[in-house]
């Protein structure tokens, strides 16, 4: 686990004194300031104040136009250095693996499955399986690459609490289980042999930070950047969920917006600079509809557009389903998936089902 409170204390977010191009960046709060300002224990009006300097010091990022005015000045565009072809994109895209949700179903309606310099948001009510998958890919990131998959690690970014390290070590072992099924003898040969096939050793590559308030959120995201540049092998990050803070301490919806947009935008640069996966976790809401309420992602439409990729999960009847309800090149589509002893994996319908977790919850479908 990452313990925020050891976090460097160099400052994650900064903000010029006033809005001049030649004035320098300051430092205007680290973690620490954040939390103590701006967290859930704080007043309204501290609250307030800590998101108007985060969107403040937003507004200095490169792609304001204080940045952008600034570099026009010095005659040296930075964006112009990053031009690639569409021939180049699309032979990267084919040659990039995916990560194995553990169901062949959906990976095939995923593409292959959750693919690395994309943001995917997965939505759904309680109990449908989203900590499940989310752990899951977490677990199947690590698959080594000689078994197919690609060898990295993962951050887990915990805003609710639900990361339970008892149900990570099980999937694991479903994990291991799984790949010596299908290899039965080539661990024995292989450059890495047993040693990378324990639980422990999964569990060792997932940094996990638990988060308490938004503000640490906000905070933690920013730290991402300097934390992947220092541990290159991540290949996904998993926001579980991106929206519990800011549905429980955040009264004003505009603002709210605003720095959800910030930080959509950052996890997005983050996904194609690194070369890795982000996947942000949702919770769901109701929205009146055509003379009814049903249940809907949170926040709003708006977020909807901050991702490449969108999954709902929802029950039909009793049956877990994933519906793919975006994406930028494939068709939408629904399967059935299983949340098992193991982890996610195919739904098994009639005399076949094995080690499925039944559920009491109510069985409804997200709109």
């Amino acid at each position: 686990m990452v313990d925020l409170a050891h976090l460097p204390p160099a400052p994650l977010l900064s903000v010029p004194q006033k809005a001049t191009s030649e004035t320098p960046l300051r430092r205007i709060s680290t973690i620490e300031d954040d939390t103590r300002d701006g967290g859930a224990s704080g007043s309204d009006a501290s609250k307030r104040a800590a998101a108007e300097q985060i969107l403040l010091a937003w507004s200095a990022s490169p792609s304001s136009s204080l940045y952008w005015k600034g570099m026009a000045s010095s005659g040296d565009p930075p964006i112009l250095a990053g031009a690639q072809n569409a021939w180049d994109m699309l032979s990267d895209e084919q040659s990039q693996k995916h990560i194995t949700t553990g169901s062949g179903d959906l990976n095939n309606i995923l593409g292959g499955g959750i693919h690395c310099k994309e943001v995917t948001e997965i939505g759904g009510v309680p109990g449908v399986g989203k900590t499940q998958l989310g752990i899951q890919l977490a677990i199947n990131v690590q698959i080594p690459v000689e078994y197919g998959g690609l060898g990295g690690k993962a951050v887990y970014i915990d805003t609710e609490g639900s990361f339970m390290v008892e149900r990570v070590y099980q999937i694991a072992e479903g994990c291991i289980s799984d790949i010596l099924e299908h290899f039965p003898h080539s661990h024995e040969k292989s450059s890495s042999g047993q040693k990378q096939l324990r639980p422990e050793h999964f569990l060792a590559d997932i940094y996990y930070f638990r988060i308490c308030s938004y503000t640490e959120q906000i905070a933690a995201i920013n730290y991402l950047e300097k934390f992947l540049a220092e541990h290159k092998d991540v290949r996904i990050v998993i926001i579980d969920s991106v929206t519990f803070h800011f549905r429980q301490d955040f009264d004003d919806l505009a603002l709210r917006t605003r720095v959800l947009s910030g930080l959509s935008l950052k996890l997005m640069k983050i996904a194609k600079a690194y070369k890795l996966a982000v996947v942000l976790l949702n919770q769901v809401t109701t929205k009146f509809t055509e003379g009814s309420f049903q249940l809907t992602l949170a926040l709003g439409d708006s977020w909807s557009h901050s991702c490449t990729n969108r999954v709902i999960l929802y029950w039909n009847g009793n049956e877990r389903y994933a519906h793919l309800d975006k994406s930028p090149s494939l068709p939408v589509a629904s399967v059935p998936y299983a949340v098992t002893g193991k982890g996610i994996r195919d739904a098994v319908t009639g005399k076949g089902l094995r080690d499925a977790v039944s559920s009491n919850h109510k069985r409804v479908r997200v709109t």
